[in-house]
């Protein structure tokens, strides 16, 4: 069984956004690496005040890449979790047969799967602009409270925005949105380890809807296939009051399913939360 856990992030963030969990993981004993994006390593004040041009290189594509050449560097195959895109990159990398569980939190648009209302308006401070393809982004600290920490106590917004908000290349957006990401997902998977997805009922980047239609489409697979809805938590669930128990259920969850290192998937029937 491994003990290896790989934390991936999503848009607007770096690893730091995963320091809560990865010393609570490594509390229990668990190698835990959280690998940032290309160009996204550093302090999120630095990272902000100075953007880096060389983000703009990188989309969906060559992020999956860049985890798939990470994850093959670890003496064992890990347990992935991600949240937001990097939900939608663990689930590339669970269809190319890496890893032994998987976690997907609140996972943004993944190819084949429809976009829900609060989803384009998420996306349309990005997308309505027709240049933000070859830009690097900064989020609004409106947006940041309005929409993707909702459920954030609203005294603790301004210390949450300042401490992991990062810029983001528009080129995630558009190559993830509308250029088909980083490729289409198997969803009847012989390979692919088994999945958790779980969602917000107030998220409003990723709608619980979107997740539910996700989890439609991958428990087509062989290998198990479950969902797990907190009605009240907002795409900021990991981060937000409370993340101790969404973290403490995708751990059980994963440790408890994960297969054995190196071993081929086996035959179980999907069930949902």
């Amino acid at each position: 069984m491994t003990k290896t856990i790989m934390l991936i992030h999503g848009a607007w963030l770096n690893s730091k956004g995963w320091e809560s969990w990865k010393a609570r993981y490594e509390a229990k004993g668990y190698t835990v690496v959280a690998p940032d994006w290309p160009h996204d390593a550093g302090e999120p004040s630095d990272l902000r005040a100075n953007p880096r041009k060389e983000l703009m290189k990188f989309g969906p594509k060559e992020i999956v890449a860049h985890f798939e050449r990470e994850i093959r560097k670890l003496p064992e195959a890990p347990i992935l979790m991600g949240h937001s895109a990097g939900a939608v990159f663990v689930q590339h990398l669970l269809d190319r047969g890496l890893g032994e569980a998987g976690v997907s939190i609140d996972p943004a648009p993944t190819p084949g799967v429809g976009l829900g209302l609060d989803t384009i308006i998420s996306a349309f401070p990005v997308l309505g602009d027709p240049f933000s393809g070859g830009k690097v982004l900064q989020m609004s600290r409106k947006f940041f409270a309005n929409r993707f920490a909702n459920g954030l106590p609203r005294n603790m917004v301004e210390d949450h925005y300042n401490r992991y908000i990062v810029p983001t290349a528009g080129k995630v957006y558009w190559d993830g949105v509308l250029s088909g990401g980083a490729g289409k997902i198997t969803w009847n998977s012989t390979i692919r380890a088994p999945l958790l997805l779980i969602a917000g009922g107030i998220d409003k980047i990723a709608e619980p809807g979107m997740t539910r239609a996700i989890f439609a489409k991958q428990k087509r697979a062989r290998s198990l296939t479950e969902f797990k809805l907190y009605p009240t938590r907002s795409h900021w669930t990991c981060v937000e009051p409370g993340w101790e128990e969404v973290a403490d259920f995708a751990f059980e969850w994963a440790v408890k399913n994960a297969r054995p290192n190196g071993a081929s998937v086996t035959p179980l029937k999907s069930a949902a939360a």
